[in-house]
C-alpha cells in the first residue's frame, strides 16, 4: 500500500511549484491550517452555548417528521425536562406538537409558499397535553432538505391571558352597558307610557327638554345673554340717576337719589355674583394666565377701597412689595376686592389691613380685619352659598352671602389656596397663597396718562351713541348732555349712517353697545361710521355680556370697553381722553 508521503512522479504539488519538497509544504501549512481550525471551534462554541442558554426556544425540524435538534428553553416551553427528552418523545411535529393539526397545515403550506413567516401566534401541545401559546418564526433551509425549517419561538401565555382577560373585562363592560341602556330604556318607555295619558304634559316635556339641552350646549352664550338682559334696564337706571346727581337737588331729594343709587348698586353686585356662580359651577369660566406684579394689583385696590374705608371712617393700610404670579389678573382682583368688602362690611371699628408676605416659593395675600370675627365651628360654612356672618337683624350691612363662595371657587379655578383664621370679638384674617414666579423679561409699559376733566366740559363735544334700546339710550343722553356733550343717539347701523348724512355733522367719539339688532356688533357699527367719515373717530364699546368668549374678542379689536351698567366716572375719564387728544 502506497504511503501518504510516497510521491507519485506523474503528480505536481504546490512544492513542486515553490520548488519544496513535499514534506516541507506541510510543516510550512500546518500552523495556518491549525489556527483556522481552532477558530473555527471556538466560533462553534460560542454558538452552541447561545443556542443552549437562549431565553427564547430554537429548534431545527423536518415539517413530515419531528426534531433535528432543540435547545432547553423548547424543552421547557413544551413541558420536559430535557431537549433530548423533547426530542424523542416528537417524532411528528403536526400530531404531537401543534395542538391543532389544521393549523399546523395552514403554517405548512403558507411556509412553503413564502419561504418564512414572522412572530405567527399559534399553540403547541405541552408534555402535560395542555396548550401552550407561542409566536413562532420560521425560516425554510432548502439546503438541507425540501421541508426541514429553523425555528424561534417565544412563550407568549403571559400577554394571551392577558389580552383574554381585558377581552373578558370589556365584554363584561358591554353587558353591563347593555343592562343599563335595557333599564334606562324601560324606564323611558314607563315615562312615555304615563305621558301618552296626558299628551299635553308631554308637549311641554319635550318643548322644555329641547330647551335645556340647547341651553347645557352653549352655557356660555346663554349667560352671556342673560347677563345683557338682566342689565340693559339696571344700565338706564345708572345712567339716569347719575344725571341726577350732576344736578343741583334739594337736600332730601338728594338723599333719595343717593339711596336710589345704593340700591342700584347693591342690585348690580347681587346679579353680578350670581352670573359668575352660575358660571363657575358650569365650569364656563376659564382663567386666562398672565405674569401679574402683585404690587400693581395691591396698589389699585388700595386706590378703590381707601373711599370706601373713609366713608365708613375705618383705617385702611397696605403693605406691599413687588413679587410676580402667573394667574389671570380679573379673577384675582375678583377674590381679594370679594375679601375686602366682607371685611369693610363686617368691620365696625378699627381697620383693614392688605398685606403681601413673599416667600421663597410663594407669595401671600393677606386681608386682615378687626370685625366681630367668626365662630370656630363656621369656618368652613362661609364659603357656602348665601351663608351670612351675621344673622339677619344683628346690625351691620348684609350681603348676599355669594363673596366667599364665589371666592373659593375661584380659588379652585387659579389653582391657589386659602386659608382663614379667627377669633370671635378681635376679627378675622383671609391668607390667600400663590406660587412665585420669575418675573417677565420684557420692559414694563408705563400706564396710559388719562388727561385731568376739561376745565369747561366737554366743549359741545358731539358724542353719537348706537344701541338698541331706547331707555339707554335717553338715560345716556340726559346724562352725556349734563356734562356739557352734544349728543347723536341712534337705535343701530343704519340709523347711524342715515342721521350722520342727514345732519352732515362728524362725531367726536361714537360709544357703541356689543350687542345690535339683526344680528350685528358694536364693531360693525363703529367700522362702518369710520368708513363713511373717512378717519379713525376715537370709539369705544359698552357691553353687559361678560362671558369668556366676548371677553376675548373684545381684546383682540383694540376698542375701549366698558361693562353695563356703566360706571359714570369710568366714562367720564374715558370720554376725557377721547376729547383732550380729539384735534375738534
Amino acid at each position: 500500500m502506497k504511503k501518504p508521503s510516497d510521491t507519485d512522479p506523474g503528480e505536481y504539488g504546490i512544492g513542486d511549484l515553490l520548488g519544496l519538497g513535499r514534506q516541507s509544504v506541510r510543516k510550512n501549512y500546518y500552523p495556518a491550517l491549525q489556527q483556522q481550525i481552532d477558530e473555527l471551534e471556538q466560533e462553534r462554541n460560542r454558538y452552541k452555548w447561545l443556542f443552549e442558554n437562549a431565553l427564547h426556544g430554537i429548534f431545527q425540524a423536518n415539517l413530515r417528521g419531528g426534531f433535528v435538534a432543540c435547545n432547553p428553553a423548547m424543552a421547557r416551553i413544551c413541558g420536559y425536562d430535557s431537549a433530548e427528552q423533547l426530542q424523542n418523545s416528537i417524532v411528528r411535529l403536526r400530531e404531537q406538537l401543534f395542538f391543532s393539526a389544521a393549523e399546523f397545515d395552514a403554517l405548512r403550506q403558507e411556509l412553503l409558499d413564502r419561504g418564512s413567516l414572522n412572530a405567527r401566534e399559534t399553540r403547541f401541545r405541552r408534555a402535560d397535553q395542555t396548550s401552550v401559546d407561542v409566536a413562532i418564526t420560521m425560516l425554510r433551509r432548502p439546503d438541507l432538505g425540501p421541508e426541514v425549517v429553523e425555528t424561534f419561538v417565544a412563550d407568549i401565555s403571559e400577554r394571551v391571558h392577558a389580552r383574554q382577560r381585558l377581552e373578558r373585562l370589556n365584554a363584561e363592560l358591554e353587558h353591563r352597558v347593555l343592562e343599563r341602556t335595557e333599564a334606562l330604556q324601560n324606564a323611558n318607555d314607563d315615562l312615555r307610557y304615563q305621558i301618552e295619558e296626558r299628551e299635553k304634559v308631554e308637549r311641554e316635556l319635550v318643548v322644555a327638554k329641547e330647551i335645556a339641552e340647547e341651553a347645557n350646549r352653549s352655557k356660555d352664550k346663554y349667560l352671556a345673554a342673560a347677563s345683557h338682559d338682566l342689565l340693559q334696564p339696571l344700565n338706564a337706571a345708572r345712567l339716569m340717576v347719575s344725571a341726577l346727581q350732576e344736578g343741583a337737588l334739594p337736600e332730601s331729594e338728594s338723599k333719595m337719589v343717593r339711596q336710589a343709587h345704593r340700591a342700584l348698586e347693591g342690585a348690580e353686585e347681587l346679579l353680578a355674583d350670581l352670573l359668575d356662580i352660575s358660571k363657575l359651577d358650569q365650569q364656563a369660566m376659564k382663567p386666562d394666565f398672565i405674569h401679574l406684579d402683585i404690587n400693581e394689583l395691591v396698589r389699585d385696590l388700595g386706590e378703590e377701597f381707601s373711599a370706601v374705608a373713609a366713608n365708613e371712617e375705618l383705617d385702611f393700610r397696605i403693605r406691599s412689595t413687588s413679587a410676580f404670579v402667573q394667574t389671570d389678573q380679573r379673577m384675582l382682583a375678583r377674590i381679594v376686592r370679594n375679601l375686602l368688602s366682607n371685611a369693610f362690611r363686617y368691620t365696625r371699628q378699627g381697620g383693614v389691613l392688605l398685606a403681601v408676605r413673599v416667600r421663597d416659593e410663594s407669595v401671600q395675600l393677606q386681608v386682615w380685619d378687626t370685625g366681630v370675627g367668626i365662630a370656630p365651628e363656621k369656618l368652613r360654612d362661609i364659603f357656602a352659598e348665601f351663608h351670612q356672618v351675621l344673622p339677619q337683624g344683628a346690625g351691620g350691612r348684609q350681603g348676599a352671602g355669594l363673596g366667599l363662595a364665589i371666592v373659593e371657587r375661584m380659588v379652585g379655578v387659579l389653582g391657589c389656596q386659602i386659608d382663614v383664621a379667627s377669633k370671635m370679638g378681635q376679627g378675622s384674617r383671609f391668607t390667600l397663597t400663590l406660587s412665585r414666579a420669575s418675573a417677565p423679561r420684557y420692559e414694563k409699559r408705563q400706564p396710559p396718562v388719562i388727561p385731568p376733566v376739561l376745565e369747561e366740559g366737554f366743549n359741545r363735544a358731539l358724542i353719537l351713541v348706537i344701541d338698541n334700546e331706547p331707555a339707554v339710550l335717553e338715560s345716556m343722553q340726559m346724562l352725556l348732555e349734563r356734562w356739557g356733550c352734544e349728543v347723536m343717539p341712534v337705535l343701530g347701523r343704519e340709523e347711524a349712517l342715515a342721521e350722520l348724512a342727514r345732519s352732515g355733522k362728524r362725531p367726536t367719539v361714537v360709544l357703541a353697545d356689543y350687542h345690535l339688532d339683526d344680528g350685528l356688533t358694536g364693531f360693525d357699527a363703529i367700522h362702518r361710521v369710520r368708513k363713511y367719515l373717512g378717519e379713525d373717530v376715537p370709539g369705544a364699546i359698552i357691553t353687559a355680556d361678560r362671558s369668556d368668549e366676548v371677553r376675548t374678542l373684545l381684546r383682540a379689536q383694540y376698542l375701549p370697553v366698558l361693562n353695563k351698567p356703566v360706571k359714570p366716572n369710568r366714562l367720564r375719564a374715558l370720554l376725557t381722553s377721547f376729547v383732550a387728544s380729539s384735534p375738534i
